[in-house]
């Protein structure tokens, strides 16, 4: 028997929207270069962006009834990240379904299989990530585990931690970091802002990102 069951612990609001005030990117290279899913799971349209809880679901290749059980069960705001093998010749979610999330509440979806109905995705605007677009049909049959922790683009995801997505790609923070990964998205973010006005008063790269010496131990020579 597989028991369904809810996320254990869910991240609070204020941690979710002190991660959402940055981009994945930015989170990236702030919490140490973790997380980022692979670059090949992309959303429908470049305009979508999503940051939530993850409810985690696996589904057997080319099946989503699970994905279904995942939508039907999944709380205002969670992020469902689907793990279905990497099977990229299925559509395992369109419009339909995109609808009943929409009605739901539900934050976004992340899988790493293909979904089809995209013209209708984007108008709906429901935020979608997955491996690839696909118009095969997908069968339900295959009972699987909902909130048990996956692996999805390459990265271990738990139920609960914060997804977050936009058209550069996605990244995962554990919930008990996130405090700690905004602090230092922030810090990231504000050094950034001081090299671009360096820029504008008209300090060079090399002089911004101190190269000189590291250029230097390097032997290089510059002839310009």
């Amino acid at each position: 028997m597989i028991h369904i069951k809810d996320i254990a612990e869910r991240p609070s609001k204020a941690d979710i929207d002190a991660v959402s005030k940055f981009s994945p990117a930015t989170i990236h290279e702030a919490q140490g270069r973790r997380g980022a899913l692979s670059s090949r799971l992309k959303p429908v349209d470049y305009r979508m962006k999503l940051c939530g809880p993850a409810f985690t679901v696996k589904c057997a290749p080319r099946d989503n009834i699970m994905l279904q059980l995942a939508i039907n069960y999944a709380k205002p705001g969670d992020i469902i990240v689907v793990s279905a093998g990497e099977y990229e010749e299925a559509g395992s979610f369109g419009d339909v379904l995109a609808n009943a999330c929409l009605a739901k509440g539900i934050g976004g979806l992340v899988t790493d299989t293909g979904v089809r109905d995209t013209l209708q995705l984007r108008e709906l605007g429901f935020p979608v990530f997955s491996l690839s677009v696909c118009i095969k049909g997908t069968v339900k049959e295959t009972i699987a585990a909902v909130n048990d922790t996956i692996i999805v683009g390459g990265e271990i995801i738990h139920p609960g931690d914060i997804i977050a997505g936009d058209a550069d790609g996605l990244v995962v923070v554990r919930r008990q970091e996130a405090q700690e990964v905004a602090r230092l998205s922030q810090a990231r973010e504000e050094a950034e802002a001081g090299y671009i006005a360096a820029y504008k008063q008209g300090k060079s790269v090399i002089e911004v990102s101190n190269l000189e010496p590291v250029l230097k131990a390097k032997g290089l020579v510059a002839d310009i």
